[in-house]
């Protein structure tokens, strides 16, 4: 069953100044996108959604997924999936060990990898070294490796950032359409605006506090 993503009266401080607040929910197959400069906070917010807040840094609030409150559970029983700037895939496995390393374990295994990959148009990939793929592909491997884990929300942190203009595009409406069809709800930390043109949904500009 699909979950909205609550983001409910969440601050976030470095010192005693306050970078951000929000109190949003984003609904199933919505995407909620934050623009703003690098400094307010974008990254830190996801830090603290991820459990991974570094310790110069503090929140309140809460964060949920539907009815279940998940602010301090370990990182690994949140259900986020998140992608980053950088593709982030392990250099010594091949490209269907990094698909399998967030697969769930029962059923197929060999099967579902090689759904994804077809998925994504890179069929009979299983046995490529990721240096050998282009940012485009790297891309691809990286979104199905974390979709395969099957989260039950998408944080995207300015991952289209290094790509460029037409792959850019490319990108986007592959990682929008999928989140869309799995009824994801999705935050996407940007400073681009044809990102946020791109996702629709709502948005939030966000200014350096003060």
């Amino acid at each position: 069953m699909a979950e909205a993503l609550v983001l409910d009266d969440v601050c976030i401080q470095a010192d005693s100044r306050r970078l951000l607040e929000i109190d949003r929910t984003i609904a199933p197959g919505a995407v909620l996108t934050l623009m703003g400069p690098s400094g307010v906070g974008k990254s830190t917010l996801l830090a603290w959604m991820t459990g991974s807040l570094p310790p110069d840094f503090a929140a309140r609030g809460r964060l949920r997924l539907g009815r279940q409150d998940i602010t301090d559970l370990p990182p690994h029983r949140r259900r986020l999936g998140i992608l980053f700037q950088d593709d982030l895939l392990f250099p010594h496995m091949s490209v269907g060990q990094n698909l399998a390393f967030g697969l769930a374990r029962g059923g197929d295994r060999r099967a579902r990898i090689a759904e994804a990959l077809e998925e994504v148009e890179l069929a009979g990939f299983e046995h490529r070294d990721p240096a050998t793929l282009s940012g485009g592909q790297k891309a691809r491997v990286s979104l199905m490796r974390m979709l395969l884990s099957e989260p039950a929300a998408l944080l995207l942190d300015e991952p289209f950032s290094r790509l460029d203009a037409a792959l850019r595009a490319q990108v986007r409406t592959m990682v929008f359409e999928r989140a869309r069809a799995r009824m994801l709800p999705v935050l996407l930390v940007t400073h681009d605006g044809a990102d946020a043109e791109a996702a629709g949904g709502d948005l939030v500009t966000l200014d350096h506090a003060h």
